[in-house]
């Protein structure tokens, strides 16, 4: 009875159902409304990602979600013979696979709502200063991901979406308007406080608004309490029998 909004995405995607996570506050505002379902993969970059597509997204469904959120990019801006290059994607893939993940949930649902997320900007101190807590003296100098190659990949990732026709939230410009958003935003110089959670979480609710998706213009999946009589509670849900 409810539509499924399917989020789609990486580790940053996949934490968002923690404590103070853009996730879960996305599932409290469309609490009866729709739901939330989390499918991010921690470590996966758009490469790996489509091999999950016809798993996660079957063409053959009778029920497709009505929305999804697209949001990688972290990992494909590993930097190429640094410590995280195993995750490496090329600029130029990074945007055609994002191209061929929309054009799988199309073929999926025509009328599907699809938003691509920039990934968020890179402290590339706060990330120097997290491997240094995990691995101490044998920290690598060199940062695996830096903000200027990250930024790269945003562009593509809104440019492409200008292309699609798609709408998208530019993560990565957006958190940098702010004063103080490496440790107000980011909590290892690349994951998200919940601070940044909540930026994520505005800036969706913002785009779903935008479009037709908005929770508040969207009924409740049965009757809200007031609206139940006591004495004759069979009456309020008459139409969902119907």
């Amino acid at each position: 009875m409810r539509p499924r909004i399917v989020l789609f995405g990486d580790s940053i995607t996949e934490q968002s159902f923690r404590s103070g996570g853009w996730g879960a506050a996305l599932a409290d505002t469309y609490t009866r409304k729709a739901d939330i379902v989390n499918r991010g993969y921690g470590g996966y970059n758009t490469r790996w990602a489509l091999f999950l597509l016809h798993h996660l997204f079957p063409l053959d469904s009778t029920k497709p979600p009505a929305a999804a959120t697209v949001f990688f990019g972290a990992n494909d801006a590993a930097i190429l013979g640094r410590t995280s290059e195993r995750q490496y994607v090329p600029l130029e893939e990074y945007k055609e696979n994002l191209r061929k993940i929309v054009f799988h949930l199309k073929e999926c649902c025509p009328t599907m709502l699809v938003v691509l997320i920039t990934p968020p900007p890179v402290d590339e101190a706060g990330r120097k200063e997290y491997a240094r807590s995990v691995y101490g003296e044998k920290a690598v100098e060199l940062p695996e991901r830096t903000n200027e190659v990250t930024r790269l990949y945003a562009e593509q990732c809104v440019e492409l979406a200008k292309e699609m026709g798609l709408r998208s939230v530019d993560l990565w410009s957006k958190m940098q308007e702010t004063e103080g958003w490496q440790r107000k935003f980011l909590s290892d110089g690349l994951h998200l406080t919940s601070e940044g959670n909540a930026v994520v979480h505005q800036e969706v609710v913002r785009v779903f608004n935008e479009a037709w998706l908005s929770a508040a213009e969207m009924p409740y999946d049965f009757p809200h309490h007031s609206e139940i009589d006591g004495k004759n509670p069979e009456k309020a849900f008459q139409h969902q029998c119907l």
